[in-house]
């Protein structure tokens, strides 16, 4: 039975101007499982992160060499369009960002900017994706007041809510928990239990617990390289490189 590769990362090199920040790395990330993505500061994680889905490109002096493939198809092919591919491959950052406007506008805008003007329907997708960040029973009487009233914990689920309303297939999650406080650190990996059924997730967690919580697969990296990776089992239990046991035992990190 072939495996369900959703992204094939072949031979992938990064560079910001003369400065190698990922080194020939290749890595398959399957569909429908989280992949945590971990490593010590300068390690070149957020930088893969940002390159599933040409976030990179916004950045000055950038270069990379290899391939980034999303369902076989290369991402930096020239018929790509980099906006349909941003929405197949959302991203939530480590600080939470809403949108100056109303908790129920923030979900609503990029409904509405792709040209769904259905009250109906954007109603629907408000809810469904509010439920399926953990955030609905929080908001549901009070949709109408302003996204930076939330506490930081609502703010980073409603910003999770934000990239679901745009049906993606893959969600990026760089550190989303950094800054938040226990509970609602576990409500949002409650969510991605649940996520995982209809979305492919590429978590980089914000400690090595974290990833041994959530994790389906495990890629450790370390000054830009990949080390190793594999099932959550295999990786936590059993490190084939002592580099990988250094790591999550804490000796160094």
């Amino acid at each position: 039975m072939s495996e369900n590769i959703k992204i094939a990362i072949k031979n992938l090199s990064f560079y910001y101007r003369e400065k190698c920040v990922i080194n020939d790395l290749s890595l398959n990330i399957r569909g429908n499982e989280i992949l945590c993505v971990l490593g010590p500061a300068n390690s070149g994680i957020t930088t893969l992160l940002r390159a599933l889905n040409r976030l990179c490109d916004l950045d000055a002096g950038v270069s990379m060499k290899g391939e980034i493939l999303l369902d076989g198809k290369n991402i930096r092919d020239e018929d790509v369009n980099v906006t349909e591919l941003r929405r197949r491959v959302g991203m939530v950052f480590d600080v939470p960002t809403p949108l100056p406007m109303s908790i129920y506008d923030n979900i609503a805008y990029g409904p509405r900017l792709h040209g769904n003007k259905g009250r109906r329907e954007i109603d629907e997708t408000v809810e469904s994706t509010l439920r399926m960040a953990a955030l609905w029973d929080d908001v549901k009487d009070r949709l109408e007041l302003p996204a930076m009233s939330l506490s930081g914990g609502q703010q980073q689920r409603l910003c999770m809510a934000r990239v679901l309303a745009m049906n993606p297939e893959v969600i990026l999650l760089d550190r989303p928990c950094s800054g938040l406080d226990p509970i609602s650190t576990a409500k949002i990996e409650e969510s991605l239990t649940e996520l995982k059924q209809e979305f492919t997730i590429v978590l980089a967690p914000h400690n090595v617990q974290q990833a041994s919580r959530v994790s389906d697969r495990v890629a450790f990296m370390l000054m830009g390289s990949l080390i190793e990776e594999g099932k959550n089992a295999d990786v936590f239990s059993r490190p084939k490189d002592q580099k990988t046991s250094d790591y999550i035992t804490g000796r160094f990190g």
